[in-house]
């Protein structure tokens, strides 16, 4: 039976993982930050099949809570062999080049927050030499563009962190899954008026996640076509690419 620790746990994604996951009778350790939705959250599951849900409301921004979470997860569940990490946000690239505050806060919930969790995190699953740690970057960390750079360099922070994760923890039979979706349509997007062929449903994202984890793989693309997309975009010349109006 999985138990699970979902950070970020009310957002469009996060969800639609925990309904799968609810199906197979999971325990669930919720956290977020709006009380009233991560309630609606955990009756949804619980409907669904899950077997427990423990809910936990607490911006994750605020580094200080950190400890308090994981005591909290962990307590509640001592077999606890899966964590998603889901929380995020797409900040407006051209406040941030206007406001330092609104790019390091775009920078801390997007990078320096999950550092701060998976870190004690990492150290509990490591001891105890079992555990899969999912985590939902993105494809815009794959190289920086005018359009969303201190959105992409939080991403690419994170990779590059959770890559040295994987190669210190696979020692420990834990593994670190790195999820890189590329355009999904969730409330976190819905301010991008044009849709197309490009962009992918939550419920989509989810069965690739659960997939991932099951699979253990190490990186994944979401849905699959972004690995070709990326690879060809990472294979531009620096001296075309800065030319390009992406």
């Amino acid at each position: 039976m999985t138990q699970i620790i979902i950070l970020g746990a009310t957002s469009a994604i996060a969800q639609s993982v925990a309904r799968i996951y609810a199906e197979s009778g999971a325990r669930f350790f919720l956290v977020a930050r709006d009380a009233a939705r991560l309630d609606a959250v955990a009756d949804d599951l619980r409907v669904r099949g899950a077997a427990e849900v423990q809910c936990l409301a607490a911006d994750l921004s605020e580094h200080d809570r950190h400890p308090e979470i994981i005591a909290a997860a962990f307590d509640a569940y001592s077999g606890l062999d899966t964590v998603l990490v889901a929380h995020g946000v797409l900040p407006d690239q051209a406040k941030c080049q206007e406001s330092v505050d609104a790019t390091m806060a775009s920078m801390d919930i997007n990078f320096l927050s999950v550092v701060s969790l998976l870190t004690p995190i990492a150290n509990r699953f490591e001891e105890n030499k079992r555990g899969t740690i999912a985590v939902i970057s993105s494809v815009a960390g794959d190289r920086g563009r005018q359009s969303n750079y201190v959105y992409g360099a939080a991403k690419s922070g994170l990779d590059a962190f959770l890559q040295g994760l994987r190669n210190r923890l696979s020692k420990a039979d834990v593994h670190v899954v790195t999820i890189k979706p590329g355009f999904v349509d969730t409330p976190m997007t819905a301010h991008i008026p044009e849709r197309g062929a490009l962009w992918a449903q939550p419920e989509d994202v989810a069965k690739g996640i659960v997939n991932a984890i099951e699979k253990q793989k190490d990186v994944v693309y979401l849905p699959r076509f972004w690995s070709l997309i990326m690879l060809i975009i990472r294979s531009i010349p620096e001296r075309i690419f800065k030319k390009m109006n992406l």
